[in-house]
């Protein structure tokens, strides 16, 4: 995932600036068209790296590969850490090898960490070797944990202090340290064998009496993470308690490094885009301006899956083929009942995958979510069949008709609440991206209940 570049607050644009952004990227890629890259270059010197990110991803591949060319070196690492997956593959597989390797080593620790392993496997050897080799320990000790778990996102670089020290004392360190880690609110305070015992949040260490101890006015208590905690419950943790940062812990309690709010909003980030894409089956990492073909086959196979459901479903038409011939009126009234189902299971589907996504919904309760979203899928239901078989009564002056579609139009609008609570969790359970699969099937469920209800309730009653 994309890391926020670590650059100095002072280049970051002000409100003012912000408007000007695409006036810049249009000045860009008319520079480019029209053959001027000095002009283009010019612009991107003076643009952020996350603006020069956006420019690229929102722009054809040709025009991007000769714009990427005209970005500064010592831009080019925290661009990429930047860019989205899709869009950072397209300009490493362009990029001299030896001017990558110098891109990504001159960024911070986590920000290499999260590239290097999306690099050919000789580049990212090379970006190993090149770093310091104190910054190779961190880097080895972050890219020993997975890149979606609280280990992957922390960053070594971490201010320690000892609890029964002068807060005096402290303040005197940092002013000869001359400057903290960015997103630092709090310093962390460890015992001789670095286990962490607490924090000290700035605010305390400039308020409090200089002469009173770093114990005294530790937090002993502070949100830790596990290094091996689940990235997403990282974000909800930060978003739950307000966090700017916050310390990782092995197992037996030593400090491993901190993770700080830049890092989590990339997560939420992330969230937000899968949560998106992954109903339609889509990679949310996906390069607009990707090759035809490759965009075609990553489409291809959802389509396929698609496919197959519809087939179904007219299977299931295809069996009551004589009822239809009789009364043409069902295959008018059907796709109504079907769309019902579809929508209001995707109503309960959506609740039920972001309950997961938040926790507020699991197993333990799994089954009075059923039992409520059953409830308001018969209320709906029924309101509904009044109104639809008030209809059907009055256009074709069948009474049995309005009755059928009533009847049926409760049967699909229960089915699909309780196929909307059960089919995220049971894909939950057996580890499948609720949000990847249950669309789909959800889909499915309900046109071949919504059919069968309509035409089986038909020829039951009419034929």
């Amino acid at each position: 995932m994309a890391r926020a570049p670590k650059s100095d607050p002072k280049d970051t644009p002000d409100a003012s600036a912000v408007e000007e952004l695409d006036e810049i990227r249009d000045r860009v890629v008319e520079a480019i068209e029209v053959g001027a890259p000095i002009d283009a270059r010019r612009d991107l010197m003076d643009m952020h790296p996350a603006d020069i990110a956006d420019l690229l991803e929102s722009i054809p591949r040709d025009v991007r590969h000769q714009a990427w060319a005209e970005v500064p070196l010592r831009s080019m690492g925290e661009v990429l850490a930047e860019a989205h997956e899709g869009v950072r593959d397209d300009l490493v597989a362009h990029m001299d090898p030896e001017l990558l390797v110098h891109a990504v080593g001159s960024l911070e620790v986590d920000d290499i960490a999260d590239l290097v392993t999306d690099l050919p496997p000789e580049i990212a050897d090379e970006v190993e070797a090149a770093v310091e080799e104190e910054a190779r320990e961190d880097l080895q000790t972050v890219l020993q944990y997975p890149e979606d778990t609280a280990g992957g996102l922390m960053n070594v670089d971490t201010v320690t202090v000892r609890g029964n020290l002068p807060l005096e004392v402290i303040q005197r360190y940092l002013r000869q340290r001359g400057e903290v880690p960015e997103y630092t609110d709090k310093l962390f305070i460890v015992n001789r064998d670095d286990h962490l015992t607490g924090t000290l949040f700035l605010s305390s260490l400039l308020t409090s009496n200089p002469r009173d101890s770093v114990a005294s006015h530790a937090d002993t208590d502070p949100v830790t993470f596990n290094a091996m905690t689940d990235a997403e419950d990282v974000a909800h943790a930060f978003e739950r308690y307000n966090l700017v940062s916050a310390p990782v812990i092995d197992d037996s309690g030593k400090l491993l490094g901190r993770i700080t709010i830049d890092d989590v909003v990339d997560v939420i980030r992330d969230e937000a885009d899968h949560s998106v894409m992954a109903p339609v089956g889509l990679d949310e990492e996906e390069d607009i301006f990707a090759p035809v073909l490759r965009t075609t086959k990553s489409r291809a196979l959802w389509l396929g899956v698609n496919l197959l459901t519809a087939v179904l479903a007219s299977w299931v038409i295809g069996r009551f083929e004589a009822s239809i011939e009789q009364l043409v009126a069902l295959a008018v009234l059907m796709p109504i009942v079907a769309s019902m189902g579809g929508n209001a299971g995707t109503q309960t589907l959506t609740v039920v995958i972001r309950g997961i996504g938040l926790g507020t919904v699991t197993f333990a309760n799994g089954s009075r979510v059923l039992v409520k979203e059953a409830l308001v899928g018969g209320l709906n239901g029924v309101i509904f069949a009044v109104i639809v078989a008030a209809v059907a009564i009055l256009w074709y002056d069948n009474w049995q008709l309005g009755l059928i579609i009533g009847f049926a139009m409760i049967i699909n609008l229960v089915v699909s609440a309780v196929a909307g609570v059960a089919l995220p969790l049971a894909f939950e359970k057996a580890g499948i991206d609720p949000a990847l699969a249950s669309g789909v099937a959800l889909t499915t469920i309900t046109d071949v209940i919504g059919f069968l209800a309509v035409l089986g309730l038909a020829t039951w009653i009419l034929l």
